[in-house]
């Protein structure tokens, strides 16, 4: 199933796995996607730049195909320090739960954004793909002249165009659906939470670069329907994350296959930014929080030893457990499995539209 996109990327299929950051995006799972004929993706917004570079070489040593790696655009945080006090202490009842040490001093926020790029520049990497933002014309145009393919993400028709005008050479449009963090960079009166099928069309209709429909999509069913709409590939991240090859947490996992299409909520508690996740007792405890959350990074700071703990711990209830919509559609296999069925029923439906 060859589209524009499939041809840019020298892909086999249009099945994009999308950059899930914090873990489940090992190098078994970005390579068996590739291997596979889709396009594996490094979750590295969170990684230094020598974690960097060696997840890459440790794709490379089991893949000789074509993958990404996903950056976050760095946002200057407003968030006062009297805010961000109340909020550390706060989370000090989390941290006697966890049984971490209380009233830490706020940890750095983030890894540099601009040594991140040298290191994914440096690796040849194909594909550099981006979200929270747009990076500075000067840093696009240096991933072109390295041979790398560049993708934005978009919430809105308006995000597109901007992303379009920055020279990206494809777009992820992120519907409503979608886990994990909201892409938006742009305001906007609903958050951006427009559902997939209405977003990707209407982003079809203002841009002329490829489109990558993603939020919902688990498999061939959503693989055609994105492609009628006007996507020329999809990215599949909940699809994934019970994989064998997926790092996420066993129990972590145990959710996603436990759970049903209602069971998410998008919040900012965890991180500071809007994403969608099974709903936990965190999540349903800090709706009461009376003052304002902390902006991205500091939040996902602050609570990052809660997290963690947690996770030793096999406590999902202080986890951020990030999943979209479709998650009752998750199974446990492997990656190359999740791609070689999904590209069969999307054969069968096509040829079953075509019949018809």
């Amino acid at each position: 199933m060859e589209t524009e996109l499939t041809r840019r990327l020298a892909i086999q299929y249009p099945i994009l796995q999308a950059p899930m950051a914090g873990g489940p995006s090992t190098p078994d799972l970005v390579a068996a996607v590739s291997n596979a004929g889709g396009l594996g993706s490094i979750g590295a917004g969170y990684l230094s730049p020598e974690q960097i570079r060696q997840t890459i070489r440790e794709v490379k040593q089991r893949t000789d195909r074509p993958f990404g790696v996903n950056l976050f655009v760095p946002t200057q945080p407003t968030t006062s320090a009297d805010a961000i006090a109340r909020m550390n202490r706060h989370l000090d009842k989390y941290r006697i739960e966890a049984g971490i040490v209380t009233n830490p001093p706020i940890p750095e926020y983030a890894e540099s954004f601009e040594e991140q790029v040298q290191a994914v520049m440096g690796e040849n990497v194909s594909v550099f793909s981006f979200t929270f933002g747009i990076p500075s014309q000067d840093i696009i145009e240096a991933m072109k002249q390295h041979g790398i393919h560049v993708i934005g993400t978009a919430t809105t028709v308006e995000e597109a165009i901007k992303l379009e005008s920055a020279g990206v050479d494809a777009i992820v449009a992120q519907g409503s659906e979608a886990g994990g963090h909201r892409g938006t960079f742009l305001p906007s009166k609903t958050d951006a939470l427009i559902g997939t099928m209405a977003l990707v069309p209407q982003i079809a209709d203002h841009v002329s670069v490829p489109i990558i429909a993603s939020g919902g999509i688990m498999d061939g069913r959503g693989l055609v329907a994105s492609l009628v709409l006007g996507a020329s590939a999809v990215q599949m991240g909940t699809a994934f994350l019970a994989s064998h090859e997926s790092g996420a947490h066993t129990v972590y996992k145990g959710r996603i296959l436990a759970s049903s299409e209602d069971a998410t909520e998008v919040t900012s508690a965890y991180s500071g930014k809007a994403a969608r996740g099974i709903l936990t007792e965190y999540m349903k405890d800090m709706r009461t929080y009376q003052g304002g959350i902390p902006d991205y990074p500091i939040q996902h700071a602050m609570t990052k030893e809660i997290r963690q703990a947690a996770s030793k711990a096999n406590n999902p209830e202080l986890m951020s457990l990030w999943a979209g919509q479709g998650l009752r559609l998750a199974k446990e296999r492997g990656a190359a499995d999740i791609v070689e069925q999904t590209m069969e029923q999307a054969h069968l439906l096509m040829e079953s539209l075509g019949k018809s």
